[in-house]
């Protein structure tokens, strides 16, 4: 009891850790992917200097047109510009220039939001009708005491529209803001270009203090548990780590919804718990067991108790002819080596992928239940068997994955509410299984077509050179279920290749 209790602490412990692990990874992806977009915009400066430093006044134009035309087709919009200033005269923030700029040939008034100092490539933020620009730029000495300024155009709201297609498989949101607070990113457009110090709890603490002790300046960054700005009323885990480049500085928030971290380790706990509840349980009966057969009383009765089953033995098998063939069937499916396979199958998907390893959980489960509770007439509708066999289908697809194809095709949907063999589907598909060769160069294919007058399954036929023990007990199972029906139409052929089985419905009536 003590070890059960240790045990059930420990993977608890271990399981709460995992998922934390989880969120660590799901957050330095994200970072890793969003640092590399950034860097791309820088690189992107760096293609059009080497344009203009190619290019001459007259082919600046020709250059551009091109360079926009190809942007129009990326995913991350940008508007490509350049402008020929008379040194001391005109200023970059001119209107004619700042159409240019943002593309917009109508240009009025426009309101400065940010600009940066101290960084690689120059570049600045800028409020026009409501759309937050950020623009990246460079200048190049020309003739004649004129200076050409060139650079890169992005819609703030696009640029957040490109990062939602990045690592699109995560479960946490982020957004970025530069060094001045400014908000350059957020899934709520409402708050981009706002300063985030007044629609977050973010304390400027929290942007140069670093809760992971390390060596590497880079591998520093903040955790904290916060409320989320975006969800109300939700906890989150908010991490934030600075982001320096050659055209900005600030730092990037990833926050992941704590309720799902803890949903995760609640269905952990919930699982080891009934495990243990489960084992002690078995404990105890198998303490009792073990008292009464070893009391004297037990030794006194056993061998009335003997005859008397003996006699019920007998009496049972006058009675029950019927169901001894279902009792037969049952020990036949609950095999231990299939067992044995499906927990193999379910330590290996722990490792990969927890999410298709609690659904493999619960396919085994349900296919469990349905093994162990028979319908009383050895008969089931053919709907319960077609959702018995996918959920077990499922479980061989995770021991077999390509080696394994599995189709179901569906003729006559009304043909649904007849009836067949209880675990007849299982026992022809497992025959396939057991005595045929699936490998990924010789993949095994397995078809069940409902028709309206019967099923017929058919598998590609290429048998295994071994024999195994009880080749042909399921097929003489159902040989048997069917004459106690009288339905002689049952058969299981060999033809072009493929081993077929034609399975014709039962009316218990």
């Amino acid at each position: 009891m003590i070890a059960l209790v240790v045990l059930s602490f420990l993977i608890n412990n271990e399981s709460q850790k995992s998922n934390d692990d989880f969120v660590v990874k799901g957050f330095l992806r994200k970072y890793e992917a969003i640092e590399f977009e950034f860097k791309n915009i820088e690189e992107y400066q760096e293609v059009l200097k080497k344009v203009v430093q190619k290019s001459n006044e007259k082919n600046y134009v020709d250059h551009f047109i091109v360079l926009n035309e190809l942007n129009s087709n990326r995913k991350l919009i940008r508007n490509d510009w350049f402008a020929i200033l008379q040194s001391g005269k005109d200023k970059l923030t001119d209107t004619e220039t700042l159409a240019k700029i943002v593309n917009q040939p109508n240009f009025k008034q426009y309101k400065a939001v940010y600009r940066t100092k101290d960084q690689e490539i120059n570049n600045f933020l800028m409020n026009y009708k409501d759309s937050l620009y950020w623009v990246n730029y460079d200048s190049i000495n020309l003739s004649k005491g004129k200076t050409m300024y060139y650079g890169s155009t992005i819609n703030l709201y696009d640029l957040y529209n490109f990062f939602t297609t990045v690592d699109v498989t995560s479960t946490n949101y982020v957004y970025v803001f530069n060094k001045a607070g400014i908000c350059i990113t957020h899934p709520n457009e409402k708050f981009i270009g706002k300063n985030i110090f007044d629609f977050t709890d973010i304390k400027a603490n929290d942007t140069i203090t670093s809760t992971i002790k390390s060596n590497f300046p880079q591998d520093r960054y903040t955790l904290n548990d916060a409320s989320s700005e975006f969800i109300k009323n939700t906890e989150i885990k908010r991490f934030i780590k600075p982001l320096n480049t050659k055209n900005f500085e600030g730092y990037i928030v990833v926050n992941h919804l704590s309720y799902m971290i803890d949903e995760k380790v609640e269905r952990t706990k919930f699982y080891v718990g009934f495990i243990f509840l489960g084992t002690v349980f078995l404990i105890i009966v198998i303490f009792l067991l073990f008292n009464k057969i070893t009391s004297k009383t037990y030794q006194e009765k056993a061998a009335i108790i003997e005859e008397k089953n003996r006699l019920l033995i007998e009496n049972e098998k006058i009675k029950n002819a019927n169901t001894l063939t279902q009792l037969q069937q049952l020990k036949n499916q609950i095999n231990p080596h299939f067992l044995f396979n499906s927990l193999n199958s379910l330590y290996m998907l722990i490792g990969l992928n927890q999410e298709n390893a609690q659904k493999f959980t619960m396919n085994l489960s349900k296919i469990y239940r349905y093994l162990i509770v028979p319908p009383k007439e050895n008969v089931v509708v053919i709907k319960q068997e077609l959702a018995f066999i996918e959920q077990y289908m499922d479980l061989q697809k995770s021991r077999f994955s390509e080696e394994l194809i599995f189709n179901l095709k569906i003729e006559d949907s009304k043909s649904l509410e007849k009836n067949i063999p209880y675990l007849a589907l299982q026992i022809v598909v497992e025959n396939a299984i057991k005595h045929n060769i699936a490998t990924i160069d010789q993949p095994l294919t397995i078809e069940i077509l409902v028709k309206s007058n019967l099923i017929i399954v058919k598998n590609t036929f290429q048998k295994k050179e071994i024999v195994l023990e009880n080749e042909k007990f399921g097929l003489k199972y159902l040989q048997k279920i069917y004459n106690f029906y009288r339905i002689n139409n049952f058969k299981t052929i060999v033809e072009g290749g493929e081993f077929i089985c034609y399975l014709p419905y039962i009316n218990p009536n």
